[in-house]
């Protein structure tokens, strides 16, 4: 695939220690915008490129999903002399990204405050977490479906036949990455201005909770805990999933000018003037006549012809496809969100910008492909870097895991 420029975050140096999901997928959206991200994986490599099948090459498609456009080392940071390697490239570095434990940094004499702040005062550590560090959870770990647990996220995501369920995609770790991504660039907007670094605490528990709308919105004004609905939304209707004759769409009609619009379309004009359906707040008292009528009304529609009538009538509407389906559709490829380089293949650059659009540069790396390289970058002599590998250091090829 071809270049497109260098990208808005060319000549951006990250450090990315992290591993496993919320912190690769901050880290690829910096670098599919040109940041120079060089990940540093432990002596038995990031966990992920087990998790698998699928496996390309003996490394699975979750790994492959969030790492691509960066350069691999791989280090022992249990060792003086690893932590003195972090040290020298940080020498270069705008941004580091981790997400161990807190107060693991701290044990190993590299926290922020104590030490990287006043030896690189322009450095942006950004540090992902589940709880962050104090408070009554603080420092305990934390993951994607635990935290979608304890955070409320399954509390509304269900019906009352299902219970609360996790939501299909690891929202909160995908979530978290993106909010990291912004907390960095927001502080090295700042940085512009006051021209030093400083720290950004992201965590699971906060992000999920920030994502609670607008179910918190609503307790927070009603005082009623939320109930499990299914696919309908808690405040709009007709706003669902229905049957056709062909496939399951989701309407989602967010105005009366649209369900106006809707019911001419169906046939039934005169239930936009129905005292029950007359505005959103009366068709939310009657969701399950109003149910009713979609239903009957759906039945006899071929799915996918009466989505695109909608649509192009302005109103929200969509077929319920598969994954396959998505990637192979017309309106995915016209926007690039599917790319091939050097046989990987993975979903596109979702921002797009005009003069300095992102681009997928080179595919994910095999474990620490780059080592060497980076550290002549760095400054180490070809001396050196054997003297680093022999004592297990600097590794080319994964450790095996302790019993």
């Amino acid at each position: 695939m071809a270049e497109h420029g260098s990208g808005a975050l060319a000549g951006l140096r990250v450090i990315d220690l992290t591993r496993v999901l919320g912190g690769p997928y901050c880290t690829q959206w910096l670098a599919d915008h040109g940041a120079d991200v060089i990940k540093i994986e432990p002596p038995q490599g990031d966990e992920t490129r087990s998790w698998g099948p699928p496996f390309r090459d003996g490394t699975a498609s979750y790994f492959l999903g969030v790492n691509r456009n960066k350069r691999a080392l791989a280090l022992d940071l249990a060792q003086p002399d690893g932590r003195a390697v972090l040290l020298r490239l940080l020498e270069g570095a705008d941004v580091l990204v981790e997400n161990f434990r807190p107060g693991t940094l701290e044990k190993w004499g590299l926290g922020y405050a104590e030490v990287l702040a006043p030896r690189f005062p322009r450095l942006v550590h950004c540090r992902i977490s589940g709880f962050g560090a104090d408070g009554p959870m603080g420092g305990l770990p934390g993951y994607d479906a635990a935290i979608q647990a304890c955070a409320g996220l399954m509390s509304v995501n269900g019906d009352p036949s299902t219970g609360p369920l996790r939501m299909g995609i690891p929202l909160v770790d995908l979530g978290t990455g993106l909010a990291a991504a912004f907390g960095i660039l927001a502080a090295l907007l700042e940085r512009e201005r006051s021209g030093r670094g400083q720290f950004v605490d992201a965590t699971l528990y906060d992000t999920a909770i920030a994502l609670l709308h607008p179910q918190a919105a609503n307790w927070f004004l009603s005082g009623e805990p939320p109930r499990l609905i299914g696919n309908a939304h808690p405040n709009i209707a007709p706003y669902d999933k229905f049957r056709t004759a062909t496939c399951e769409i989701f309407l989602a009609v967010g105005n009366d000018r649209q369900f106006r619009r809707l019911c001419g379309l169906l046939g039934r004009p005169e239930l936009a003037d129905d005292p029950r359906f007359a505005t959103n707040a009366d068709r939310n008292r009657h969701r399950a006549a109003l149910r009713a009528v979609l239903e009957e009304l759906l039945a006899s529609h071929d799915g996918r012809e009466l989505c695109d009538r909608l649509l192009r009538e302005g109103i929200p509407a969509g077929p319920v496809l598969a994954i396959p389906e998505v990637m192979e559709h017309p309106h995915t490829r016209h926007r690039a969100m599917v790319v091939e380089v050097d046989g990987y293949r993975g979903t596109g650059i979702a921002l797009k910008l005009s003069r300095t659009p992102g681009s997928v540069r080179r595919p994910p790396p095999r474990f620490a492909q780059d080592s060497r390289a980076i550290l002549r970058d760095a400054g180490y002599t070809e001396a050196e870097i054997e003297a680093l590998v022999a004592k297990g250091v600097v590794l080319e090829r994964p450790r095996p895991a302790p019993e």
